[in-house]
């Protein structure tokens, strides 16, 4: 019996059920977009059901039906709690252990619903019930429409479920240009665009809708904090919590910086380090065959996908940029 049909099941069963829907913290569209696409769908199946983001997400999602129903952990905490200490089952989205969902994840362990986990990273916990889990999904929007389609509901994706899937999928394929797609995927994309989705807006919202002060920070990053290490093909962005600071980035705000140097050409490998003050936090994107997951694991107490993964540092900047330098003379080999 697959993922869908047991909580279908479930669902029969129980009296009333209460959903909790979650997700990683700081959410990107793929996570919201999930989230958002499964309250929907149970929302139009009269189920009571309740999105849960463990810390605020970026203003650019906030076009997605239904974000304005979310409940953001670090703002609510005790009334959080309470959906998942009396949920009857909690889906688990875009996220692989308890530990990326902060300190919400203590409530969602402490919980006695059945925990679905709904994911397409390596090294699952293991902590789920039930689980559709598929490293080799584009995203996880791509498997909520999957789930939808095996729970029978395939004729309840309209507009509003479409364009927050449609979203999910479109981000986290890279505008579709990462090798994670497939021709499922696209198959996938055309039957959302056939439900009416415009997904020239959903471009215009996520990629088009940045202050300048946005885009002054980035060209004053490119401009003044690129490092190139050209005997390793790598590219190194460092950001300082003052810079943060003084253009007044907010959350989503460096999503996607991290990508401009992979653009150039021979790297092999780009890297952005910001210090955010409690912990320095690291995104990696590789080509080819640097396997940025066991990288991330291995030095930052990070993971994530094959080319694409974060970590993160107690050190200050200045100590986690040396620390990494050190540490990917060691992975010379698949850079060069």
């Amino acid at each position: 019996m697959n993922a869908a049909s047991r909580v279908k099941e479930i669902l029969e069963k129980t009296r009333s059920p209460r959903i909790v829907i979650t997700t990683h913290h700081k959410p990107d569209a793929d996570a919201l977009g999930s989230s958002l696409a499964l309250y929907n769908f149970f929302k139009k199946l009269g189920y009571f059901t309740t999105v849960i983001s463990p810390t605020d997400y970026p203003s650019f999602l906030n076009w997605m039906p239904g974000e304005e129903k979310v409940f953001v952990h670090e703002f609510h905490p005790e009334k959080c709690r309470d959906f998942a200490l009396n949920a009857d089952i909690i889906f688990c989205l875009d996220f692989n252990a308890l530990k990326r969902i902060n300190e919400f994840g203590n409530d969602v362990r402490e919980s006695k619903a059945v925990k679905v986990l709904i994911d397409h990273h390596l090294e699952k916990e293991g902590f789920e019930d039930i689980d559709l889990w598929d490293t080799t999904a584009s995203s996880t929007a791509e498997l909520i429409y999957r789930f939808i389609v095996d729970f029978g509901g395939k004729e309840h994706v309209d507009k509003d479920i479409a364009g927050c899937l449609y979203a999910g999928i479109m981000t986290d394929t890279g505008s579709f240009r990462f090798d994670s797609v497939k021709p499922n995927t696209h198959r996938i994309a055309a039957e959302l665009l056939e439900t009416g989705v415009e997904h020239w807006k959903i471009h215009n919202h996520i990629f088009d809708s940045f202050t300048a002060s946005r885009w002054q920070f980035v060209g004053y990053i490119l401009s003044n904090k690129m490092e190139v290490l050209g005997g390793l093909n790598t590219v190194i962005i460092t950001v300082t919590a003052e810079e943060l600071k003084q253009y007044n980035i907010k959350t989503g705000d460096t999503e996607g910086l991290v990508n401009f140097g992979l653009s150039i050409k021979g790297i092999e490998l780009a890297v952005l380090i910001v210090d955010r003050t409690v912990l320095v936090k690291m995104s990696f994107r590789g080509k080819g065959r640097f396997p940025a997951n066991k990288f991330a694991r291995e030095f930052f107490e990070g993971g994530g996908h094959f080319s694409a993964a974060g970590g993160q540092s107690s050190l200050s900047l200045e100590e986690t940029v040396a620390k990494f330098k050190n540490a990917i003379v060691s992975y010379k080999e698949y850079l060069t």
